[in-house]
């Protein structure tokens, strides 16, 4: 008799295998991160958007084949809404209107399969009605909108699919 963490762990490599058969190569770099637009003051902050964003831009690269590989330049970044100083808790406050505090990125990108580019060139992407439409990520999320952007950006630029 099987016991369910055994029924757990066996369902687990088989996901684990069968998502194996996606997942391109992803290289992130961030091009002159200290200008950019709009990132925490603290440097650790900083390092935590960067961290998380290039854990995001890998999670889009499983739906690549893996015999590709995916490099992205990330050229600058404005993160969505507006950093209020906040005494009190030594931490930043993050205030999002919906106004003009969309988020927006600059990219440059290249996709190569067998040495040979697939597709390359640069991305200028936001989404001023970022507020105004679902977001699948948690509120708890700082990153939500610009994720949500990403995944919008991704599925038109290499999956083909449109909103």
């Amino acid at each position: 008799m099987k016991t369910p963490i055994r029924q757990m762990a066996f369902a687990g490599l088989c996901l684990l295998s069968a998502t194996s058969a996606f997942a391109a190569e992803v290289t992130v770099h961030y091009v002159q991160p200290d200008k950019f637009a709009d990132m925490p003051f603290e440097p650790w902050e900083r390092e935590d958007v960067m961290k998380q964003l290039t854990e995001h831009f890998a999670k889009l690269g499983q739906r690549l084949p893996s015999d590709q590989t995916l490099t992205i330049d990330v050229l600058d970044i404005d993160l969505a809404g507006r950093v209020i100083p906040n005494t009190r808790s030594g931490r930043d406050l993050r205030i999002m209107k919906g106004e003009a505090d969309w988020p927006h990125m600059r990219l440059r990108y290249s996709l190569q399969q067998g040495g040979n580019v697939v597709a390359s060139g640069d991305a200028d992407i936001s989404d001023m009605a970022y507020m105004m439409h679902l977001n699948r990520y948690s509120d708890g999320d700082p990153l939500r909108f610009e994720k949500q952007m990403l995944d919008e950006w991704f599925e038109k630029t290499f999956l083909g699919k449109r909103r």
